[in-house]
């Protein structure tokens, strides 16, 4: 007969491996079909699902075993989910704003060069004009691909800094860049 969640919470708070196979094998389907269903894409979920567990594991010691575990999941999945979504449709709106320019089967010299001389200009507006701080930010978010959270977590920083950020680094492209 397996534990209660909350002896096995406990135990995973002690950063007890067993423990959390336990509880991973008894909610990661359950996880897994309701992320699936929500997005409708089974790659993206997989990450996703991993990506919570991953973070469940990084922040075991905070974990509270009176509180249902499979709340924490979905509370954790539905964020992930969301940022997935916000990254998703910052991607669309970055590629239809530069257009087909940098797709593979665009022949086009002088737009490859156009392209090209905006790619550097925005690198040196980046090194230029920005704090170290926002810059490095800016990267994460741009050119790594990391929601807010993601970033927050990783400088220890709060989401809200991370927009701020962001903004000022939009705000510097924008002042820097040339009209079209």
């Amino acid at each position: 007969m397996r534990e209660p969640d909350r002896q096995l919470i406990e135990r995973v708070r002690d950063s007890d491996q067993e423990a959390f196979r336990f509880l991973f094998e008894k909610y990661q389907p359950l996880l897994f079909r309701h992320i699936v269903y929500t997005l409708q894409d089974v790659d993206t979920a997989h990450d996703i699902v991993q990506e919570t567990f991953v973070r469940v594991w990084k922040r075991r010691s905070s974990l509270q075993p009176d509180l249902p575990f499979l709340s924490l999941l979905f509370r954790i999945g539905r964020n992930l989910v969301l940022d997935a979504a916000k990254h998703t449709a910052v991607q669309k709106k970055y590629e239809a704003e530069v257009g087909n320019a940098l797709l593979p089967g665009s022949h086009d010299p002088e737009e490859a060069l156009h392209v090209k001389m905006l790619e550097e200009r925005i690198v040196e507006i980046v090194r230029m004009r920005l704090s170290p701080r926002c810059r490095e930010i800016f990267l994460l978010s741009r050119m790594e691909g990391m929601s807010h959270a993601e970033i927050g977590e990783q400088l220890g920083i709060g989401i809200k800094t991370v927009e701020n950020q962001i903004t000022r680094a939009l705000n510097a492209l924008r002042k820097y860049l040339p009209r079209p």
